[in-house]
């Protein structure tokens, strides 16, 4: 679903990104760990068209996307959950859902399997996204980013400050839209105990390049956990 090669970023004089290739196929979690400060963000923003690429290519669903605007990529079917959620605060919980539809053809509905995968969100269709907890935001961007029905889904550190019971509700519906084998799940995460649990298969960087990849059965075996505290 998404292929990437041999991709270079710069910032300034520094070489941010090195020569990163990898693909993330379609009903499958791909996890990508490192620390903070290796690439991470800036990988994200160049797969959505934030900041150019310097070097290399992206294609998605068989289309090279290396040179289109962000909104382009989202209409080609690129849901994108950024890290610290960035939901409206002062929309409601409805209005932040039906922003997810801005591509779909006027009247469309928000998709019943968002409630039933977070059936708070449900309950709170009136209430301010600012009002929510962060988990329920959280919550709320994976639902508003679900909306429209993408075909490749990036979510960026989705655990950071949520509580652990909601941390399992995300679990849970990452791998059922994982298995409904109609996307690809793109999964940007330093929580290595969540990264394990979801991993199909799994890249570590570290400065800017991919230094280990694998099946996620052995990420144990692989020593990843030991790699990553270093």
């Amino acid at each position: 679903m998404l292929k990437v090669d041999t991709l270079n970023q710069y910032y300034g004089g520094s070489h941010i990104l090195r020569g990163l290739s990898f693909d993330v196929p379609v009903g499958q979690v791909t996890t990508l760990l490192g620390r903070n400060g290796v690439g991470k963000t800036t990988l994200l923003k160049t797969l959505m068209g934030l900041v150019p690429a310097a070097s290399g290519s992206i294609s998605f669903d068989g289309r090279d996307i290396t040179r289109a605007p962000s909104y382009k990529r989202v209409a080609a079917g690129i849901g994108f959950v950024p890290q610290g959620r960035e939901i409206f605060p002062r929309l409601t919980v409805e209005e932040n859902l039906l922003m997810g539809l801005a591509t779909r053809p006027r009247g469309s509905e928000i998709p019943p399997r968002i409630f039933d995968m977070f059936p708070v969100l449900r309950q709170m269709m009136g209430r301010r996204g600012g009002d929510l907890s962060g988990g329920q935001q959280q919550q709320l961007a994976i639902g508003r980013a679900l909306a429209f029905g993408p075909k490749l889904l990036i979510l960026d550190e989705p655990t950071e400050g949520i509580q652990p019971s909601i941390i399992k509700d995300i679990e849970r519906a990452i791998r059922s839209l994982a298995e409904t084998g109609e996307m690809a799940i793109l999964l940007v995460e330093q929580y290595y105990d969540f990264a394990r649990a979801l991993a199909d298969q799994y890249l570590v960087m570290e400065r800017g390049e991919i230094v280990m990849r694998g099946a996620g059965a052995d990420m144990d075996r692989d020593g990843v956990r030991e790699a990553l505290a270093v």
